[in-house]
């Protein structure tokens, strides 16, 4: 049996969509391109060689002298989210926006949420994921009131400090939630959001969870299910689909336990599909704008890329992209509407250039898995 691996570097944008203007303060995003100049020019060697350098313009990578299959990838459908980007590389574009509440959620919501979860709540609005923390954590220590967030994206996040609420029960919490936000107010994930420590110094923990919508429409992932080819997946891509079309799920809250799994998964897998995120370039680096931090995660998954690269053999094939962008030049801290990296590596790539849709990931690994096509689903195979 063959193998596939898809690494999405989460929010490593390359460039604004055509109509990232209608997104406001996304014109003119390059998330990859404006971190480049931040930091003075990105150090990436291997990067370099495989031709990140070659999709686009980037300070400290040239073009590749030899590179492998690269280009940009664009999604089908609305919307700048982890959720949807991951979906249309497998195949699915929403047909319409996932719903985003700028001034918080209308008070039928909160009453239905604090119904089904017998927590009341407090903020209901947009903000920072850390910058709540500091801004509600005290109040919500005094009165026991969950805080309820969210962003530009479609996201219901609630945060509660463990001496309040543990993380079990901030998960039960959370799965109440997903149940009320259905309908009209389907929103893409509802995340949980533990944190520790005292008022000054409250600290995230690694209990994350996202609670997806399913997927509205058939995916690559279970045309390879019926198959018989098992799915893999590494950090939250099994939460992004609600874990449809997934056969197993391997945890990972963060870069190098993501790129562990991996590596594990690339020395004792005989087939399959390996199906990654890896997300601290957007959830602890890219919305804080952090760009040394975001920096130091690429050169971490650039060394793990040499790793993988041996481990490759002449039935692999191996893709790296992202979902969207989250530049750091934009005058706001939420992701933004860009162009995916492509880069492909597999046996008789001939360096060409290769742009498209994202879905064109999903139906190539299912040719190269099982020798055949989806044509009902988007996308076209690049093998």
């Amino acid at each position: 049996m063959r193998r596939a691996a898809v690494i999405v570097l989460d929010a490593c944008g390359v460039g604004a969509l055509p109509d990232a203007d209608a997104y406001e303060g996304d014109a003119g995003s390059n998330t990859l391109g404006h971190l480049a100049e931040r930091v003075g020019g990105l150090d990436l060697p291997e990067l370099q060689r495989l031709g990140l350098g070659s999709i686009l313009p980037l300070r400290g990578v040239p073009p590749a002298a030899d590179p492998v299959m690269h280009g940009r990838l664009a999604p089908l459908g609305p919307g700048k989210e982890s959720t949807t980007g991951h979906w249309e590389l497998m195949g699915v574009v929403p047909s319409y926006p996932l719903p985003t509440y700028p001034n918080g959620f209308p008070p039928d919501v909160i009453d239905a949420l604090e119904r089904a979860t017998g927590h009341r709540y407090c903020c209901n609005r947009p903000f920072s994921g850390t910058e709540v923390l500091d801004a509600f954590g005290e109040h919500h220590l005094e009165t026991g009131e969950l805080i309820l967030y969210t962003s530009a994206d479609s996201v219901l996040q609630i945060a509660a400090h463990v001496d309040v609420l543990d993380e079990p029960g901030l998960y039960a919490a959370c799965e109440a939630a997903r149940a009320v936000m259905d309908g009209e107010h389907r929103v893409g994930r509802v995340i949980a959001r533990p944190f520790d420590g005292a008022p000054g110094e409250f600290h995230r923990r690694e209990g994350r969870r996202d609670y997806a919508a399913p997927p509205p429409g058939r995916s690559y992932l279970e045309e390879l299910q019926d198959a018989s080819v098992p799915v893999h997946a590494v950090g939250k891509v099994r939460d992004l689909f609600a874990g449809v079309g997934i056969d197993v799920k391997h945890e990972a809250t963060n870069n190098s336990k993501g790129i562990a799994a991996t590596t594990r998964l690339l020395r004792e897998l005989d087939g399959g599909l390996i199906f990654v995120n890896l997300v601290d370039t957007d959830q602890v680096y890219g919305h804080r704008k952090d760009v040394e931090g975001f920096h130091a995660a690429l050169r971490e998954i650039d060394t793990a890329l040499t790793a993988w690269l041996a481990l490759l053999g002449p039935d692999d094939l191996l893709v790296l992209t992202a979902d969207h962008g989250v530049d750091p030049d934009a005058p706001h801290t939420d992701h933004t509407r860009e162009y995916a990296p492509l880069l492909a590596v597999f046996e008789g790539h001939g360096g060409r250039r290769h742009d498209g849709p994202l879905a064109d990931v999903g139906a190539s690994a299912l040719r190269w898995l099982t020798g055949r096509d989806a044509p009902d689903l988007p996308g076209a195979p690049f093998v």
